[in-house]
């Protein structure tokens, strides 16, 4: 895939996402078998070049599922997904995929577990180098690039995950989750790395994600999905300017998106208010 160059935007952008069609997207489990179970049912989405896509639903719902089959790692039962201009049929290659789990290699550095990229796509090492030296300094990790896994921080590991995850550059950013496993600090901490590092390049990015408030502090739009089988319930364009503050929450803009979010929660029955007893009720 080409990228095409980003027109203005936050920093200088230089390059840019694909699109994404994804389109009556099913997927079955066991559809061969006694038991199939319906994961997924007739999901559209489409993402415009450049976008930053949040899915947001209860476990279990197929949002992990639904990125595995955008990636070409997992066949899909019904419709199809488009990834700039191409049907996906394979793994595709033009993306970078972050996990909660950081998925560094012990016995490697934190520089050359992100130059692994170089190594397993056969890129011109120099180029890929000074690369992630340039995101090292953007996440603060010159000082880590010599260090083990095991003797830097969960948020630093997360880090190195990220500029591992964007050292090729590519059009398509792919993440499930991955700022799950970082304490509460931590976590606004790196959400305010990865926006900040979007915007220089804006790939396109799908984020999957449980936290409403990280999907609404990220995204252009946000993609609300039902229990299973999952499907999209709502679709919520959040107009907020960027970059955005690293603490929203006293923000009335913010919490509006957040309630309705919640609200929508309430009403599939994901979320359950606390019944009081008459009695404790009236005594209170």
């Amino acid at each position: 895939m080409t990228a095409t160059p980003a027109a203005g935007g936050h920093g200088t952008a230089t390059k840019s996402g694909v699109p994404i069609r994804i389109s009556r997207v099913s997927k079955t489990f066991g559809e061969d078998g006694d038991n199939p179970f319906l994961a997924l049912k007739e999901i559209d989405i489409h993402i415009e070049p450049g976008e930053f896509i949040s899915v947001v639903g209860p476990s279990g719902c197929g949002k992990s599922t639904l990125l595995l089959m955008v990636a070409g790692l997992l066949k899909r039962s019904g419709g199809d997904i488009v990834v700039g201009g191409k049907s996906v049929t394979r793994p595709i290659t033009d993306v970078g995929i972050a996990f909660q789990d950081h998925l560094l290699l012990d016995f490697r550095s934190a520089l050359d577990n992100v130059m692994l990229q170089a190594d397993i796509r056969g890129l011109p090492k120099k180029k890929i180098e000074a690369r992630a030296r340039e995101l090292f300094d953007q996440l603060r990790l010159t000082h880590a690039a010599d260090k083990y896994p095991r003797q830097l921080s969960g948020g630093m590991r997360q880090r190195v995950s990220l500029a591992r995850t964007l050292v090729h550059d590519p059009s398509v950013i792919l993440m499930d989750e991955p700022f799950g496993a970082l304490d509460a600090l931590t976590r606004l901490q790196v959400r305010m790395d990865l926006e900040s590092l979007w915007l220089r390049r804006r790939p396109t990015v799908l984020f999957i994600t449980h936290s409403v408030e990280e999907a609404v502090g990220l995204s252009d739009r946000i993609f609300v999905m039902s229990p299973s089988p999952g499907e999209v319930v709502e679709e919520i364009r959040v107009d907020l300017p960027r970059p955005r503050p690293i603490v929203l929450g006293d923000a009335p803009e913010f919490a509006a998106y957040v309630d309705r979010i919640y609200a929508l929660f309430e009403k599939m029955g994901v979320l359950h208010g606390i019944d009081v007893p008459k009695a404790q009720a009236g005594a209170a």
